[in-house]
């Protein structure tokens, strides 16, 4: 019981590594307009609402789970030579501004590319898979994919093969590596994956 309730309440590390400490420093959104428009619009957006799906829709996620993942990729704890480089470009400061930015801006609603899974994502997300104890995405995430501030980052709305991606890459234990997810996405096949993340996509 320990176990599930574990996995369950950690299910919410998909996007990402464990959080960070919350900054401590006081942010302002105004000063990083410049940075965002000149190092992040042109693949996320300069709303945070990224066109090409292969880049994460940033509009609206909490700004903790953001700066935690800017702070994971300039240390190279998070994988990707292409963030490690723009995030190396950044103050602590310029961090805490930037996802400020992001957090405050308004999330453009998606509908799922591939409507035949969506029943199975249902199912998934709202209940997990019994028979091979995965836990429910909803548990952490909430119904509407919006997350919980500070602990657990918001989903709804992201490509949906940029999800796939993320727990393809947890499951490889390669590129994301956290235990816990690890084990979360080794229960997965790749249709749960495919349908949960085309639910999620849809989510509002």
């Amino acid at each position: 019981m320990k176990r599930k309730m574990l996995l369950a309440l950690s299910a919410a590390l998909l996007a990402g590594g464990s959080l960070a400490a919350a900054p401590t420093l006081q942010a302002d959104p105004a000063k990083a307009k410049v940075i965002v428009e000149q190092v992040c619009a042109a693949c996320h957006g300069v709303d945070g609402n990224s066109v090409a799906a292969i880049n994460p829709t940033l509009a609206g996620q909490s700004q903790q789970y953001l700066h935690a993942q800017l702070v994971a990729f300039k240390a190279g704890k998070r994988q990707n030579p292409t963030m490690l480089g723009m995030a190396s470009t950044l103050s602590e400061q310029d961090m805490v501004n930037v996802a400020a930015y992001f957090s405050q801006q308004k999330v453009k609603p998606r509908d799922a590319s591939d409507k035949t899974q969506l029943e199975l994502g249902k199912q998934l997300y709202r209940t997990g898979n019994a028979a091979t104890k995965l836990p429910a995405c909803m548990s952490c995430h909430g119904p509407a994919g919006a997350g919980l501030p500070e602990k657990y980052p918001r989903l709804g709305s992201q490509h949906a093969s940029y999800i796939v991606k993320q727990l393809q890459d947890y499951k490889g234990a390669t590129v994301r590596n956290n235990v816990i997810m690890t084990d979360i996405a080794a229960r997965m096949s790749d249709a749960e994956m495919k349908a949960v993340a085309e639910y999620i996509s849809g989510l509002r």
